[in-house]
């Protein structure tokens, strides 16, 4: 497959994803950044702005192993990567391997589920492999994890360890609609009660697509002055004094250098999903935020200020200079 048909794929592949979800375009741009990337996203919303569903509809444009997993208080990790079964016909352990086995999981309210089991999924998003009964097992080649997640404020949410929140690639929030957008939005269900909406016929991405882009992807030529750019960004979450100096003492900690590496790649996915072979400040600016937001933690007195994760990253973009 050449690349002109990869990119037509992805285009009718966006447009599949956009008849369904409508207004969100940030978050269909931010679902095909991770898929290009191999990079585990979440995403962040109070309840009804159709996180689901957009991950959904995803899954259906990609000839993929898709698998949802309800996370619930009574969760356990045996339920998401599997369990040796005593089998007594054959005297022995049988693994029968669990929902983590396919190749795009989506983790549904992730943070209702206590840490252990969030603590589950450190090593299949690290190193593509689960480990069960001293044997670990290789996970898919496209394996990546879209998890959803309520604010931390709503009842019945735990709060998710620092290590595994690093793990994902992005975390990206979401915004109700205009009044526009959510006119729109009745319209479309309405089409869809009385069977009037029209469906896209679409081909379906495979395995091997996917893994074609990502290859593509890693392909784009990043010049060293944005590399040194994007490592300006992130030695800002750790110290800001250089440009912000009155945010010195607001930070707890800052990312890690997995952020740099994660910020090239989405960098990448991003100018290839504007069609070019280079990557522009432009790409950076824009994925920056999401890349970053979940990395860092701000001391009492910064949050006593008002000032949040968000504001702060924001502040960061706007303050390092551009190339």
């Amino acid at each position: 497959m050449n690349e002109i048909v990869m990119k037509n794929q992805l285009i009718e592949l966006k447009s599949h994803i956009q008849q369904t979800i409508v207004g969100q375009e940030k978050l269909i741009d931010r679902l095909l950044v991770a898929l290009l990337s191999e990079g585990h996203i979440l995403i962040e919303s109070v309840p009804g702005l159709a996180k689901t569903t957009a991950v959904r509809t995803l899954a259906s444009g990609i000839d993929t192993d898709f698998q949802r997993i309800q996370f619930t208080p009574d969760l356990i990790p045996g339920d998401i990567t599997g369990t040796d079964i005593f089998v007594p016909q054959r005297g022995d352990f049988q693994f029968m391997p669990g929902p983590i086995f396919n190749d795009i999981i989506l983790a549904d309210e992730i943070n209702r589920a206590p840490p252990k089991v969030q603590s589950a999924l450190l090593e299949a998003m690290q190193e593509h492999q689960v480990t069960v009964g001293g044997n670990s097992r290789a996970l898919s080649e496209v394996f990546i994890v879209i998890a959803t997640q309520n604010p931390l404020e709503h009842e019945g949410t735990y709060p998710l360890p620092e290590a595994q929140l690093d793990r994902f690639f992005m975390k990206t929030h979401l915004d109700y609609p205009s009044t526009e957008e959510e006119l729109k939005i009745l319209h479309l269900e309405q089409q869809r009660l009385t069977n009037q909406q029209d469906k896209q016929n679409i081909s379906p991405l495979n395995k091997g697509a996917i893994l074609q882009a990502r290859q593509e992807v890693n392909n784009i030529y990043m010049d060293e002055m944005l590399e040194r750019y994007i490592l300006a960004l992130v030695h800002a979450t750790r110290d800001p004094s250089p440009w912000l100096p009155e945010l010195t003492d607001s930070l707890s900690y800052g990312a890690s250098p997995r952020a740099s590496l994660a910020l090239a790649r989405a960098a990448r996915a991003t100018a290839y999903l504007h069609e070019r072979d280079f990557v522009e400040p432009g790409d950076i600016m824009e994925i920056a935020h999401d890349v970053l937001n979940h990395r860092i933690s701000l001391n009492f007195h910064a949050r006593a200020e008002g000032l949040n994760n968000q504001t702060f990253i924001e502040r960061i973009v706007e303050n390092v200079p551009v190339p």
